[in-house]
């Protein structure tokens, strides 16, 4: 027989279902929710920076630039200029010091921060590529999980079904040698923050700045005589007069970065956004863009998230691009484990449970078609770069590195009286087979110690790993170039037209 108390109990049960079956419906539906979203996160094992219920998932914004060199903002240690919106940003927030994208050209450095894949697995080995028609990409993570995915300015990215962002108006598409660049508007912007308070939203804010040719901004502002020039290039007139107009863009960037932080803070979403800053990869002045130099390959990265994410923190845990879009779906109450990505989550440093995150990262260089065939790897962790060259035989070229470089002329002249200028020369078009840096010592990696007896047992153990991630990516290295015009025919259509128009050229 039941007692008295299992009575009352299933009376006490039968009252409660009752009155749940007359439950509001979106009350229901809000609690089913919120039950799935710490369900999942207890079974993937992540860690949020708080564990929430799903309508307090933060928005997600990111302003890009596009070929930054870092070493210029204020936050960061540049001397040249002040970046006040952009430092303000960092004192707020959190700002990397090791940031790295996977490859030193626009189409590789976006697709990796977009899809969470190193580029031999995107198919983004080398610029101007399609990225698989398999690959899923933030658009559709961030949908699945309720997100509206938005991105502003310059796109680069293809196939649109991979990247089936909402497009928002206001900042121009393209990059360099328009001075209309300069003309741009926020009301899209604002728009799309505002349109709905119930959903969150990720959004891409794209800046064509400072992409050469640098005709935005007031170069006048600056004394070419008094400007601070990096060690590894040569001083010479023309670098000091390019070298305004890039500060000059690097001014109007920061300025286009705080018109959108206004617009966040009008619109009072600032305490709800992870709002994010990206240099995207370095300047295309020789030996960064196209490059695995530091000055190529590492990024700045600036994270604010108020009262989650530390103020004023500087961060020198190792991270790559690919890492940032599995953090965005464990933030936005996902699980990153079913993905299949290459990237893997730094919110642990995000919410300070972590001080590292990767012992290394990994960088590769694909010339063709920006250059003539060439092809090198790298690895990079706090005191160590080794770069394998894999076409030692073959001499560097770039857009900006060659016979129709302007600058780079003026840098052949300079060097051929001066031994310690041709070192720099050399040490990008006519590398040996292997570099090796300490960067503790040698930050702008001038001096290669790779034969040095007292750093092989350095030298083994990262080219090792090095060697394992090219095998773990089915990375074909060097043959990666061995392209005949036809298939690089099919790879970049346009490229026959302009090979055809060339020739006519010549013919005439």
């Amino acid at each position: 027989m039941e007692n008295q108390d299992n009575r009352g109990m299933k009376n006490r049960c039968r009252r409660t279902i009752k009155s749940n079956a007359i439950m509001n419906m979106k009350m229901r539906a809000k609690c089913l929710v919120t039950a799935a979203f710490v369900l999942a996160q207890a079974a993937s094992g992540s860690q949020t920076v708080e564990s929430a219920p799903q309508k307090q998932r933060p928005n997600f914004l990111m302003v890009m630039a596009d070929d930054l060199d870092t070493h210029e903002l204020s936050c960061y240690g540049g001397k040249n200029l002040m970046t006040p919106n952009i430092d303000r940003l960092a004192s707020e927030g959190m700002l990397f010091t090791h940031m790295f994208s996977p490859e030193a050209m626009c189409v590789p450095t976006r697709t990796a921060i977009y899809t969470g894949l190193h580029p031999m697995r995107s198919g983004v080995v080398r610029n101007q590529m399609r990225t698989k028609a398999s690959v899923k990409s933030v658009v559709h993570h961030l949908k699945e999980l309720g997100y509206r995915v938005g991105i502003a300015g310059k796109v680069h990215v293809v196939p649109q079904a991979v990247y089936p962002f909402e497009y928002v108006e206001g900042f121009p598409k393209g990059s360099g040698r328009d001075p209309t660049l300069e003309i741009y508007d926020v009301k899209g912007i604002r728009e799309f923050m505002t349109r709905d308070s119930k959903q969150p939203f990720c959004l891409f804010v794209c800046s064509c700045l400072p992409h050469a040719a640098w005709v935005v901004g007031d170069a006048s502002k600056f004394d070419a005589d008094k400007l601070i020039l990096q060690k590894h290039w040569i001083d010479t007139p023309k670098i000091r007069e390019e070298f305004k107009h890039y500060l000059a863009e690097v001014a109007a960037l920061d300025q286009q970065t705080g018109d959108v932080l206004k617009v966040l803070e009008e619109s009072q979403l600032a305490e709800k956004t992870l709002t994010m800053f990206s240099g995207e990869q370095g300047s295309s002045f020789p030996g960064a863009k196209w490059s695995v130099y530091n000055a190529g390959i590492r990024s700045g990265f600036i994270v604010r998230l108020p009262g989650k994410i530390q103020q004023g923190v500087r961060t020198d845990a190792i991270a790559m691009y690919e890492d940032l879009l599995p953090t965005l779906i464990e933030m936005a109450g996902g699980t990153v484990a079913d993905k299949n990505l290459d990237g893997k989550s730094f919110l642990g440093v995000l919410s300070g449970e972590r001080k590292t995150h990767r012992d290394y990262a990994f960088g590769m260089l694909q010339m063709i078609p920006d250059g003539k065939p060439y092809s090198s790897r790298s690895i990079v962790n706090h005191q160590y770069k080794l770069v394998l060259n894999l076409t030692p035989d073959n001499e560097y070229t770039s857009p900006v590195v060659g016979p129709n470089g302007g600058l780079w002329r003026t840098w052949l002249a300079a060097s051929k009286n001066a031994p310690d200028d041709r070192r720099k020369l050399d040490r990008i078009v006519h590398a040996p087979p292997v570099q090796m840096f300490d960067l503790q010592k040698d930050p702008w990696e001038l001096e290669n110690i790779a034969d040095r007896p007292e750093v092989q047992s350095a030298r083994q153990e990262v080219e090792h790993r090095l060697r394992e991630w090219m095998k773990q990516q089915e990375d074909q290295g060097a043959a990666l170039e061995d392209l005949s015009k036809e298939e690089m025919y099919k790879i970049w259509p346009g490229m026959r037209t302009k090979d055809e128009q060339r020739a006519a050229g010549l013919r005439k």
